[in-house]
């Protein structure tokens, strides 16, 4: 669970990484001040959702982005402007802020860091009948053998383990899904916590990568990727649309 910190000042250093949850149901009136502060594209995103409940969780979760980056920079949220990347990764130019969000269900996870990049994934846990499947897919051969040697139940948890984690990585690469998940290879063991083993086969590679899995709240599962390691990670919750200190 994310522990609750009171602080006077929020300082971000290089070697720090913040994280911050929210949740993505607030009231009617708490969307719609959000709303006022997205930009016109993200408002021609939002409105293109078929599901009005799809809508709200988006403009909660772009609109606490923007207060939340609008803290570290001392600008207004509205005045925001991001830049994307050909698959869609937004940045913020003329500054060292990185940033990467993640949201499933009703929990919306924002990461924060100067410098390296960096890249966040969160899952909802819930039953796959083709986890397996998805598994022989996309993972390596080591780590489909694996999740194929444990109980079902276990399988679940690891296949959820292993996915956040290679999400999380080609989130802070900027490739996405077609950046090749069976690339990036995890190490899940019982007695440790989970590790890169290789990345495009390449064990060197994988050390200058921090990776850091936690739980949110019950039933999810997150991961954080940085592009150095030795990293301060600090949690953070926001309630309703407030920033609490």
């Amino acid at each position: 669970m994310f522990p609750y910190q009171v602080e006077k000042k929020i300082e971000l250093l290089e070697n720090n990484v913040h994280i911050w949850s929210t949740n993505l149901k607030l009231s009617s009136g708490q969307i719609e001040e959000l709303s006022t502060i997205l930009s016109p594209d993200e408002k021609e995103r939002a409105n293109k959702f078929y599901f009005e409940r799809d809508k709200n969780r988006f403009i909660i979760a772009r609109g606490t982005l923007r207060k939340i980056l609008s803290h570290y920079l001392n600008i207004k949220p509205k005045k925001l402007q991001f830049t994307y990347s050909d698959r869609g990764k937004p940045y913020l130019t003329n500054t060292a802020i990185l940033f990467n969000l993640s949201h499933s269900q009703d929990l919306a996870l924002y990461a924060i860091t100067k410098i390296n990049l960096i890249g966040i994934d969160l899952e909802y846990i819930r039953p796959m009948n083709d986890a397996k499947n998805l598994a022989k897919r996309f993972f390596s051969i080591r780590e489909y053998n694996l999740m194929s040697q444990l109980p079902p139940q276990k399988q679940q948890e690891t296949f959820f383990k292993i996915w956040t984690c290679k999400e999380a990585y080609l989130k802070a690469t900027g490739d996405g899904l077609a950046g090749n998940l069976e690339k990036v290879e995890i190490c899940v063991t019982p007695e440790k916590p989970v590790e890169f083993f290789s990345i495009n086969g390449d064990i060197e590679e994988a050390s200058h990568w921090y990776l850091y899995q936690f739980i949110p709240q019950p039933n999810y599962i997150a991961a954080v990727v940085v592009a150095e390691k030795n990293q301060k990670l600090s949690f953070w919750q926001i309630n309703n649309t407030d920033i609490v200190f």
